[in-house]
């Protein structure tokens, strides 16, 4: 508690609030843009950090990432265009909200739970670090084989319309995965000679061609009547918002807890916790079928989980130095620029700068609330743009986002090329989220089911010997096997309903 009190100087300084304020403005800008990530924005305020206290330095990117994953609700709930693949999961409902003139509504729920995901995010990143560390770290290739299945389960389950369709979006994601070098060998696979396909598919141009350039493609060749622009809102648009929480604050708790968990894991992030609340949410909700329509149940329950798997993902960064994303690989690298190196001895060596850390967890989620409310107030004149130039603009920072990742005009053709796909595939009713979820996760799953297999030899058992696997393992097995069930159940209870 004395290092506590000790730290709140550092952070309640002028020049400390200052930078703050001005990373989470930064953020809201870059989370709101879309076709740039969160990721993106701590990528580009790292330069400043170099001339920042390390209090000031991990306080910019704390507040600036919290603020963008918050923000890509809203060109998701405009434009349906999410500006941060964290807000993927939920954007039909979002947008669908906006159609029903409840942008207010949709918004507001987005936002509310959004802090108060981050605030139980860091309350058990303050009190159970170190367990939740010490549990993500004794897995093994076998653990993560099974969670990263689980996680391409939830691709099929939050799919709207024909399930076979979304398998085989799946598939085709999986597929993409696998370009590149063998994990095990070594050897090219489908780069067909292009040097620039050895390192594998670029994952973030994948992500903004298919959340924002095929959204393009599709809006220019839509007949839809435009997105009414909503009336100004004012700082009470958020009455109402006490009902909503209450009503699912069984699914926000659910929602903060798993993505605290999910963040947990090294490797995992806010855009893979964003899909699993939301599939958790569907498969527990009284009415699955309202999910993708504007139904605020599996809103809330994913809105609190994007951003509690922000906090929970400096769980393995703080105690062992691991980071969990790729937000907090930057954070490490920025920590030891300034000569703190993370790991056990921070919490006896350097207690004030953890607890400081704490403090600004805290202070971004409750300024996220009056920030966001400027934030959606001011995004709304998006709508007022023509959409030439809105849509020319947007485009513009798609090819620079997808440039800057590795200064690659192949990139730029990539971005085309997959844009152009998905949009074919929307058109007939393909899902674009089994894709991208496919492409991220396919890969983990085949390196951890390769590392185990030679682990083990080929037994197929030890994928079950060890408890945390073989309760994964079965979990996963009973989702798959789910859908056979419930088919098989359906057919005997119309068999005895019959005469």
């Amino acid at each position: 508690m004395t290092a506590f009190v000790d730290a709140l100087p550092m952070v309640l300084s002028f020049d400390v609030l200052s930078i703050i304020i001005i990373s989470a403005a930064f953020g809201l800008f870059v989370g709101a843009t879309p076709g740039l990530s969160a990721t993106m924005a701590v990528a580009l305020i790292v330069p400043v950090t170099f001339f920042l206290s390390p209090v000031a330095a991990i306080g910019a990117i704390i507040t600036c990432s919290a603020m963008a994953i918050f923000a890509g609700d809203i060109p998701g709930a405009l434009l349906r265009i999410p500006g941060t693949p964290a807000s993927a999961a939920y954007v039909n409902d979002t947008y669908e909200l906006n159609k029903q003139g409840k942008l207010a509504l949709g918004l507001g729920t987005t936002l509310t739970t959004s802090a108060i995901g981050g605030i139980i995010g860091t309350v058990i990143l303050v009190i159970a670090a170190p367990q939740l560390a010490s549990f993500a770290l004794n897995f093994s290739s076998y653990e993560y084989f099974w969670l990263a299945l689980l996680g391409l389960s939830c691709a099929t389950i939050v799919a709207p319309g024909d399930p076979i369709k979304a398998w085989m979006s799946l598939f085709l994601g999986v597929l993409l995965s696998t370009v590149g070098l063998d994990v095990v060998s070594g050897q090219q696979r489908f780069t067909f000679g292009i040097i620039d396909l050895q390192a594998g598919v670029p994952l973030i141009v994948v992500l903004i061609a298919a959340f924002a350039i095929a959204e393009l493609f599709r809006k220019m060749t839509s007949d839809d009547a435009p997105v009414p622009i909503p009336p100004p809102l004012s700082f009470g648009f958020l009455r109402g918002q006490g009902a909503v929480l209450w009503k699912y604050k069984t699914g926000i708790t659910r929602g903060s807890l798993t993505g605290t968990f999910v963040g947990a894991l090294p490797g995992a992030g806010s855009d893979i916790a964003a899909w699993i609340s939301y599939a958790i949410s569907k498969r527990f909700s009284k009415t699955p079928e309202k999910y993708g329509t504007g139904h605020l149940e599996g809103v809330a329950e994913a809105g609190a989980s994007n951003n509690a798997a922000l906090s929970g993902s400096y769980v393995p960064t703080l105690v062992f130095g691991i980071p969990g994303d790729s937000i907090t690989a930057i954070v490490v690298g920025v920590l030891v620029i300034k000569g703190i190196q993370p790991g056990p001895m921070v919490f006896t060596s350097s207690p004030e700068l953890l607890n400081s850390l704490y403090i600004v967890f805290f202070l971004s989620n409750i300024l996220m609330v009056p920030l966001g409310i400027i934030a959606i107030m001011m995004a709304r004149r998006i709508l007022m743009v023509k959409p030439g130039i809105l849509y020319s603009i947007i485009l513009l920072l798609c090819m620079m986002g997808s440039f800057a990742t590795s200064n690659s005009l192949f990139d730029l053709w990539f971005l085309l090329i997959v844009g152009v796909v998905v949009w074919i595939l929307d058109a007939n009713d393909y899902p674009a989220g089994p894709i991208v979820l496919g492409l991220v996760l396919g890969r983990i799953v085949e390196e951890n089911f390769m590392n185990s297999v030679l682990k083990s030899n080929g037994d197929i058992v030890a994928f079950f010997n060890r408890p945390v696997a073989g309760v994964l393992g079965a979990i996963t097995v009973m989702v798959w096997l789910f859908p056979l069930f419930a088919t098989l159940y359906r057919k005997m209870a119309g068999k005895r309903k019959s005469p």
